[in-house]
């Protein structure tokens, strides 16, 4: 009977409670939408390279060494060489193995040397394959393929010709102008720093710097064309670093300790999953940030919904005063606006969820195609339902208030006539 007296009660008020009722929802809808793409943020970035279970590089820090293999940030400490490579990634537990190269740029965007194995092997979010949105990988030795991001903000097509610099700086005043590589696949948006990255075969590396001499040109007179760069030998004599994959989790740990103890130069295996885990710990407070600055708006709105009913109680003291005389308790009285208070939060949470999930419904594949981030349209998870369940709790004690001074109204007070 309660419930149905506040459904009235709030029908007849429906204006005002409509403008309460939107503003918890518009702030319900922001905090899970903040929650969501928390969540889903944390999840592509900690999934960046997926079922790759080592990545291998010169003995520095694992966090260093994340950031230059994955992400393309900074420079390692030293470069492996190709023996040690070869020796490695022919061991009986290694299915497969990516060596990549890094050093040089294009227009403010990584140029990584791989081979053919990294558009075969190498997955992210939840083992996806990278895929083509046009085009091939690269076949000739001055092929490039291009990351979705790359041909978005430089707007490459394929076919056309581009010049690598040298070095990884955004304004490079040497470049490799004398071999131009031609664009032959555009990859498509993964939401991880491949959307960034220029890629090329470990020939194209050598061949472009087979006439530079410690970080500079050649003379003119000694300067080799493109063309008869085809003829050298373009096998590598070091790479930055190599992803493996191995045939049993198992060997995961026996192949880590061997690489660290590995004699013939200083090398460091990490765990690329432990190692996002510890870096995505160390930005962890801005996502924590994100939830407080959504939880504020909620507070927001629920003392709006505090402040819609505490002005309403004034214009309402002969309602009351009826409800009394025609039997109503002070409990009674009390019930009713903890009810009002109630179905005001329900109703706001309801429409909120709602809002929430057209939304993402509508911004799911731009964020995907722009950001990389892909929200699921999941069930609400069990922490989800609590915040929800906190909202709601904090609706009732805030309506408490209101119904403590309702309470308090005495029959001849809300008759009166007040001047």
């Amino acid at each position: 009977m309660m419930l149905k007296l506040a459904f009235k009660s709030l029908w007849n008020r429906r204006f005002t409670a409509s403008l309460t009722i939107l503003t918890i929802a518009l702030s319900v809808s922001l905090l899970l939408g903040v929650d969501k793409i928390r969540e889903s943020a944390r999840e592509s970035f900690t999934q960046t390279i997926s079922g790759t279970d080592l990545i291998v590089g010169a003995r520095s820090g694992p966090i260093q060494l994340l950031l230059y293999a994955v992400f393309r940030i900074g420079d390692p400490t030293n470069n492996v060489s190709w023996a040690s490579y070869q020796k490695i990634a022919a061991h009986r537990q290694v299915a497969w193995s990516i060596p990549i190269s890094l050093g040089d740029s294009h227009r403010g965007f990584r140029v990584l040397g791989t081979t053919p194995a990294y558009f075969e092997h190498l997955r992210f979010r939840q083992n996806s394959k990278l895929e083509f949105s046009r085009g091939q990988p690269f076949n000739d030795l001055y092929d490039a393929v291009i990351g979705a991001q790359v041909a978005r903000e430089l707007n490459y097509q394929l076919g056309e010709k581009i010049v690598i610099a040298h070095g990884a700086a955004v304004v490079n005043l040497q470049s490799h102008d004398d071999k131009p590589f031609v664009v032959v696949g555009i990859l498509k948006a993964t939401g991880t720093p491949v959307d960034r990255t220029v890629h090329v075969s470990l020939q194209a590396i050598e061949a472009i710097h087979s006439d530079w001499r410690s970080g500079t040109r050649a003379p003119a007179g000694s300067a080799i064309s493109a063309e008869a760069a085809r003829a050298l030998s373009l096998q590598p004599t070091t790479i930055t670093a190599f992803y493996l994959g191995l045939k049993s989790k198992i060997s995961t740990f026996m192949i880590q300790r061997g690489v660290n103890e590995y004699r013939e130069e200083a090398l460091l295996a990490i765990l690329p999953a432990v190692a996002l885990q510890q870096l995505w710990s160390l930005l962890g407070v801005a996502e924590k940030a994100l939830l407080v600055i959504a939880g504020f708006v909620v507070l927001s709105g629920l003392l709006g919904m505090l402040s819609a009913i505490l002005s309403t109680l004034n214009e309402r003291r002969r309602e009351m005063a009826i409800l009394r005389s025609v039997g109503a308790r002070p409990m009674h009285i009390f019930t009713l606006m903890i009810a009002e208070a109630g179905l005001l939060a329900l109703l706001g949470i309801a429409i909120g969820v709602v809002l929430t999930y057209a939304l993402i419904l509508i911004a799911q594949p731009l964020l995907e195609a722009r950001a990389g981030i892909f929200i699921s349209l999941s069930l609400l998870k069990t922490s989800q339902w609590q915040l929800l369940g906190l909202i709601v709790l904090s609706a009732l004690l805030m309506g408490a208030i209101p119904a403590w001074l309702a309470y308090r109204r005495s029959l001849s007070d809300g008759m009166s006539i007040r001047t």
